[in-house]
């Protein structure tokens, strides 16, 4: 059996996580053909884009037959199947769920997601359906819809603003909630107090009824036809029942509360959407650009890559980008979470900024929404405004609140066989009067009560007003959770491991030791050491490209000496580098590297310098020219202050078992982790060792893995969550990490872990707390509580649970 990669960008242009359901389509596809036995994703790493693995039998299929069949299947799932993200108004959750039924019943909707905070989410089938019938289904349910540029990238989607429609605009719950409320107390005045004919009173009952259960009835149906029945059911059963009995003012208090409390509900929910849309609201409108010489103010969403805009004291920054003039500390905080601002300098060559802004430190770059503080910049674009940071936070939040939390699917699963349990079980109330002496009457009102009692509405937002809030807070911290699932992981782990270099440690390595082999010259083995190495973005290769250059024009007393050009660079994962420098080829890496290619063996004088280095914490790289060994250089990585603090404070949390994992020599990785206050450290480790480890760790519990985002991508797939730092300057990390602290700084991880936590708490709470009451009322209306009473419990225990869950949005650590 071999294997096969291809890039999914080949495969699928518009796919970018490996997570999406098209690659598992695209998997199905390939492994139905003759030959081929397994098809997976691999996510992206430091060197290559994600791609999908093939493994397929060489006898029965070519290579050739393998990368048409995949290309083929690719382009037909590409033009076959969409996404379509859209907002609406936050409402309730069983509005949400009524309009995911009406969606998932178009033809060609293959799944569709509705948050309660209003992110909709809708895959489909292009061949059986399109974006305007999608649309017109939500606008006929929600109102009009209105086309908002959006941000997201991916495939098929496009952006919508949903206001709420009805006679009295995005309010017209609350008034007909208060309508009825008004009806149901003048009606109720009457029949006690009033002289008029017992018909007014009636009357107003019924206007009671129509205001207080237009919206509930609407629902009901939605959901019927879809083939469930949930609370609305129910509630609508128990009113019926009641007016049935002539009980008309608790049927009509019993839709009052109901629909006042989903109409508060609503506006809870409301509150933690607009915590998100605060994010996108942090750029500008306008930006003062520089174009040939002349400043003019354009829309932000004129600006165009290379563009400079110009950023005077306390405004805004308009757009993504690196600094070419001035001096000034900007305040990260909207976006990084950093409390303190952040010194900007110019670069020093602003073409080579423009070739990889990425690599600049974090000095240099600036992003759209932070504030500039004293002095003025200039600021050369890297990023549209649809494609720049902050952008795409605000679509990776407003997609993640979509995404449904292991407890929510528990939760719609009990609902599933619950209602229809608490049916059956009111059937068999409506006919004790054969086995107890009362009338059909009375047990038909307590079998009525029992329905309210029974009705689980506060278990159904339970979890998702939790997991919006909590992961609302975390963004506005700076830290991008990427749904309910990641979020309560996070608060369940027994273990961290974390990666050494940029994450532990500062990520600018220095040169400390330059060796050179017998009869070499340093000069040679630098040129060729910097020659190589200036292919490579590795943080280890920039320092000796940095350091060595330094030590050249030092060594030549200001005259930098002429460094050749490499050619056919070839990484070797986790042990070295390989390019052609004046038609010889130069090997750098690892003593392990050398031992594994064809050629001349370390020299003995080397390794023993290797290993006097290496005890000493420095990590080596070894270079050898063709046949011929030029020396080793050590360099070495300082841990960052905040790691020892971060430890600390993670051992405060309970958190016993953090390990770093590196594939740097087990002597630098003891040094480090005896510095920041680690008791394990694993080194010398390949990248498919780093992701056994996680693996060991994961069969224990709940494990998650630190790093960078890029080159750990494959160990954080196999963690219980994956957490990358400074995932505000790298879009890798923004997409492959399950949590992306925005900072470079990880100070923010215990603030991660104990708002997870804290939503933890606040979800087993909520459950308690709507589990409790349907236990509570549910024997105390077979004993004989009224509706009344039964509805105020029943319908406040939902307010209450909520208005818990929104607390997570003023949590501080």
């Amino acid at each position: 059996m071999e294997t096969e990669q291809i890039e999914l960008a080949l495969l699928l242009p518009t796919v970018s996580d490996p997570g999406d359901s098209c690659i598992g389509r695209l998997a199905d596809l390939l492994t139905a053909k003759a030959g081929i036995d397994l098809a997976h994703a691999i996510k992206a790493d430091e060197d290559r884009p994600g791609r999908i693995c093939i493994h397929y039998d060489p006898s029965v299929v070519s290579t050739g037959q393998v990368r048409e069949l995949a290309e083929r299947a690719g382009v037909e799932l590409d033009q076959r199947y969409g996404h379509w993200i859209s907002k609406s108004r936050p409402t309730h959750a069983r509005r949400a769920s009524a309009i995911e039924s009406r969606l998932e019943r178009i033809d060609g909707v293959l799944e569709a997601v509705v948050s309660p905070d209003g992110a909709v989410r809708v895959e489909y089938d292009k061949e059986a359906t399109n974006e305007a019938v999608i649309a017109t289904a939500l606008n006929d349910w929600i109102g009009d819809a209105e086309s908002v540029a959006d941000p997201h990238v991916g495939h098929s989607h496009s952006g919508h603003d949903h206001a709420h429609g009805g006679i009295f605009g995005p309010k017209s719950e609350m008034i007909f909630a208060i309508l009825c409320g008004v009806f149901l107390l003048v009606g109720w005045l009457i029949e006690t107090f009033g002289q008029w004919d017992r018909w007014v009173a009636l009357g107003c009952y019924v206007a009671a009824y129509v205001s207080g259960g237009y919206y509930t009835v609407t629902e009901a149906i939605e959901k019927i036809r879809a083939g469930k029945f949930e609370i609305d059911f129910l509630m609508i059963v128990a009113a019926g029942g009641a007016a049935s009995l002539g009980a008309w003012a608790e049927g009509s208090l019993l839709l009052f509360l109901f629909s006042l409390g989903h109409s508060l509900e609503g506006y809870a929910m409301g509150r933690a959407k607009r915590a998100i849309e605060a994010l996108s609201e942090l750029a500008p409108r306008t930006a003062r650009v520089r174009r040939d010489g002349t400043e003019s103010e354009i829309s932000v969403d004129a600006l165009i890559v290379g563009d400079v805009v110009v950023i005077k004291p306390d405004e805004r920054v308009p757009a993504d980008g690196f600094v070419i003039a001035g001096q000034s500390s900007v305040d990260q905080a909207p976006i990084t979470g950093e409390s303190v601002p952040v010194d900007k300098v110019p670069v020093d060559d602003v073409d080579a900024a423009a070739a990889d802004p990425e690599s600049l430190s974090a000095k240099y770059r600036a992003f759209a929404g932070t504030i500039n503080q004293s002095g003025s910049l200039e600021i050369q674009v890297t990023k549209t405004a649809s494609e720049n940071t902050l952008a795409r936070v605000v679509a990776m939040v407003s997609e993640a609140e979509t995404r449904v939390s292991p407890t929510q699917k528990f939760t719609k699963k009990f609902e599933r066989y619950f209602v229809p349990t608490v049916i059956a079980g009111v059937v068999l109330l409506m006919f004790a009067h054969w086995v107890i002496d009362e009338s059909f009457s009375d047990s038909f009102y307590r079998a009525m009560a029992v329905l309210v009692a029974a009705s689980p509405c506060a278990l159904a937002i339970a979890t998702p007003s939790a997991v919006l809030s909590g992961v609302a807070r975390a963004a506005r911290g700076g830290i991008l959770v990427k749904g309910g699932g990641p979020l309560e992981s996070l608060g369940s782990l027994d273990a961290i491991a974390f990666d050494k270099t940029g994450t532990l440690t500062e990520g600018e390595p220095k040169v400390t030791d330059v060796c050179t082999a017998e009869g070499v010259d340093e000069s040679e083995l630098l040129r060729f050491a910097i020659a190589v190495e200036d292919l490579s973005k590795h943080p280890l290769a920039k320092a000796v490209v940095r350091d060595g250059r330094a030590r050249l024009t030092e060594a030549g007393q200001g005259r930098a000496e002429t460094v050749p050009v490499a050619s056919d660079l070839n990484s070797m994962t986790g042990r070295g580098i390989r390019a052609t420098v004046e038609g010889d080829v130069v090997h750098i890496g690892k003593d392990d590297l050398f031992a594994e290619i064809d050629g001349t063996p370390i020299p003995d004088t080397l390794r023993t310098i290797v290993e006097s280095l290496e005890q000493n914490g420095r990590t080596t790289m070894i270079v050898r020219r063709g046949e011929r060994y030029l020396g080793v250089i050590g360099l070495m990585d300082t841990p960052r202050p905040a790691s020892k603090r971060t430890i600390a404070r993670l051992r405060e949390l309970g958190i016993q078992r953090m390990i770093m994992i590196s594939g740097d020599n087990q002597q630098v990785a003891d040094a480090v982790a005896k510095e920041v206050g680690l008791d394990e450290a694993l080194g010398d480790l390949m990248p498919e060792d780093k992701v056994n480890e996680i693996k060991k760790l994961h069969s224990e519990g709940g494990v998650a893995m630190v790093g960078d985002g890029v080159n750990d991508a494959p160990a954080m797939a196999s963690a219980s969550v994956g957490i990358a730092m400074g995932a505000a300057g790298s879009d890798v990390a923004l997409e492959t990490a399950d949590v992306a602290l925005m900072a470079d700084n990880l100070d923010l991880l215990p603030l991660a872990i104990g708002l997870s936590r804290a939503t933890r708490r606040i979800i087993r709470q909520n459950l308690w707390m709507s589990l409790g009451m349907v236990a509570f009322l549910v024997p105390a209306t077979i004993l004989g509580l009224n509706i009344g009473p039964a509805v105020a419990l029943h319908e406040g225990s939902t307010l209450v649970v909520v208005f818990n869950a929104l607390r997570l949005l003023a949590y501080k650590e």
